[in-house]
């Protein structure tokens, strides 16, 4: 399967969860409802993502006189790239990484922690900022977060049904003369987040390959990136950053813990292994 076709099947996925939810809900109706709050949610996350997104992490805009050095380094990409120049944003925090967001390239932003700003070489700086445009050429921030807001919407339904159920008031005709029905229904409610949540790892740690491949050609070299990567690591380890969780796929490496986390259940793939697949790469 593509790097292109792949999240927009789990997206595809998602969206049918959430349908089958409202079906066990509320029968056909619920399917309906939950249809059209799907599209709803679609609709805010196209138009909304990356104002929530700067929002979520206090970032804010930097101008040219402020930061020279980095518009220079910024521009030189996008024109590498094909790319409008983005907004830039600083983000307070000590911990280097970076975001981009945006619902398309001339509506993109690019987001650098303070803390990136002072660790990093021009070359490893720019394989970062490299991987950055890479997100924004792909459209990956839009993916990322309409997968976030569904997966969050299904987790959220699910809570308030499995309370209802509890106390009896959510119950339809058909699951009241069905046992089986019933029993499925509870544990489509259990699953059913736990499915969302493996969807919304497995579309963000898709698109980190993809855009660790296309960073690495932006940028003129892949060993910048790598070894940009093994820094923002140890860095991630160091200092994690308090970051709301729902913002956490949006970095270039997970910024909340420096502990190993469950891979099946990672914003993103393994450090080690994003640097091998750039050390193989010839440009």
């Amino acid at each position: 399967m593509s790097n292109v076709l792949k999240p927009w099947i789990l997206m595809a996925a998602l969206t049918a969860l959430l349908v089958v939810m409202g079906d066990l809900i509320a029968g056909q109706s619920g399917m309906y409802f939950f249809f059209l709050l799907a599209v709803a949610m679609n609709f805010v996350g196209y138009w909304y993502s990356d104002r929530i997104a700067i929002a979520m992490t206090h970032s804010r805009p930097v101008s040219e006189n402020e930061a020279p050095g980095l518009y220079a380094l910024v521009r030189r990409l996008t024109q590498r790239a094909g790319l409008p120049m983005p907004k830039i944003y600083i983000t307070p925090s000590p911990q280097p990484n970076a975001f981009a967001t945006g619902r398309d390239p001339e509506h993109a932003s690019v987001a650098v922690t303070e803390g990136l700003l002072h660790l990093l070489s021009e070359e490893e700086m720019a394989g970062v900022l490299g991987h950055e445009l890479a997100h924004v050429k792909h459209r990956d921030i839009l993916i990322s977060s309409l997968a976030a807001v569904l997966a969050g919407a299904i987790t959220m339904i699910a809570d308030a049904a499995r309370w209802a159920l509890m106390f009896g008031g959510l119950s339809r005709d058909e699951d009241n003369n069905n046992p089986l029905a019933a029993i499925s229904s509870i544990l489509m409610l259990i699953l059913a987040p736990i499915a969302a949540l493996l969807i919304q790892m497995a579309i963000s740690r898709s698109r980190e390959f993809y855009a660790d491949e296309t960073g690495a050609w932006i940028a003129g070299a892949p060993d910048g990136l790598a070894n940009a990567l093994l820094k923002l690591e140890r860095a991630a380890q160091a200092m994690p950053m308090p970051v709301n969780p729902a913002a956490a796929h949006m970095f270039i490496v997970n910024p909340l813990s420096g502990e190993a986390i469950l891979s099946l259940f990672s914003t993103h793939p393994p450090i080690q292994a994003r640097v091998e697949r750039l050390r193989r790469m010839r440009i």
